[in-house]
């Protein structure tokens, strides 16, 4: 089957993998242009960009496809049956949808209509959900909000972070899509009242606020793991929280470091973190860090 891949981050690349290695042709993969990366702000291929040349593929990396008529040539040109979309990056114009014969297939990390948007993974685990999932959808040009061809959903552990649900998702999406080329599944309609929505996350909402529950606390943590990384100040110290605890106790300011543990008070209930990191050290468990770091009496978390 004449296939085009579009996709970028390292979410995509077992999709694109899978539909090589299954026997498809692979007629261009898109995805988002080299960007400035590292001290040096040298140029950087995103993931699906290399992973593609690896494959010996042919690569666009557009720019924008909206008024883009030379790009939309070039799409409409190649006779495709269908477009496979996994977190490409740019929204896709209708003639873009319109062109391959089966439409455009979009690979996306949430049971839809739950969490639509930007960054369904981890709003899943912010949330408390029990479970998340891959949908395959039949693409339109609303965010998300195309029709149902298959799902298949994942447990949310008590433990799980988004860097866990990541891999898993990665994996089920490339499985799932094949099986839907394979063997086309009737649409079904997004009930819009179930509709909830997942923002795209910035650096900015990493910093924790300690007036909120501590259970909420723990679940941003993981759900902020690798990226943007949970934090807060303690004077004019950056910390990263990477795993922490819900425990007993609160009973203090909120943000207030309770004892020697590292128990922090919380707008409700207490969090112990377990593995935490100064900025520019080495990721270290609560015990070793405070093997080289006493924080001052009645010191506070901002």
């Amino acid at each position: 089957m004449k296939i085009a891949f579009m996709g970028s981050p390292e979410f995509s690349v077992p999709a694109l993998t899978a539909l090589v290695q299954a026997g498809h042709e692979v007629a261009v993969v898109y995805a988002q242009p080299p960007k400035p990366a590292g001290r040096g702000q040298k140029e950087q291929k995103c993931p699906v960009h290399q992973a593609a040349e690896a494959l010996g593929l042919p690569v666009r990396t557009p720019k924008k496809l909206r008024t883009n008529a030379e790009e939309l040539e070039f799409f409409q040109d190649l006779g495709l049956e269908v477009a496979v979309v996994a977190a490409y990056g740019l929204i896709l114009p209708q003639a873009f949808l319109d062109a391959p014969r089966r439409g455009c297939l979009n690979i996306h990390a949430s049971l839809l209509p739950r969490w639509r948007g930007a960054a369904p993974i981890q709003a899943a685990i912010a949330a408390g959900d029990v479970e998340t999932g891959i949908t395959i959808m039949q693409m339109e040009a609303g965010l998300d909000t195309g029709p149902m061809l298959r799902r298949a959903g994942v447990p949310i552990g008590p433990r799980d972070t988004a860097a866990d649900m990541h891999d898993t998702l990665a994996e089920i999406g490339a499985k799932l899509v094949l099986r839907e080329l394979e063997a086309p599944s009737p649409p079904v309609a997004q009930n819009e009242a179930l509709t909830t929505y997942a923002a795209k996350l910035s650096r900015e909402d990493a910093r924790l606020n300690f007036l909120l529950p501590a259970v909420e606390l723990e679940r941003l943590i993981r759900a902020y793991y690798p990226w943007p990384g949970a934090l807060a100040l303690l004077g004019d110290m950056v910390i990263k929280f990477l795993a922490a605890e819900v425990v007993p106790g609160g009973e203090g300011i909120p943000g207030e470091i309770l004892d020697d543990k590292f128990t922090i008070a919380c707008g409700e209930g207490a969090l112990r973190p377990t593995k935490l990191q100064r900025a520019g050290k080495a990721a270290m468990n609560t015990k070793d860090f405070l093997r080289g770091f006493t924080p001052p009496e009645g010191a506070r978390f901002y």
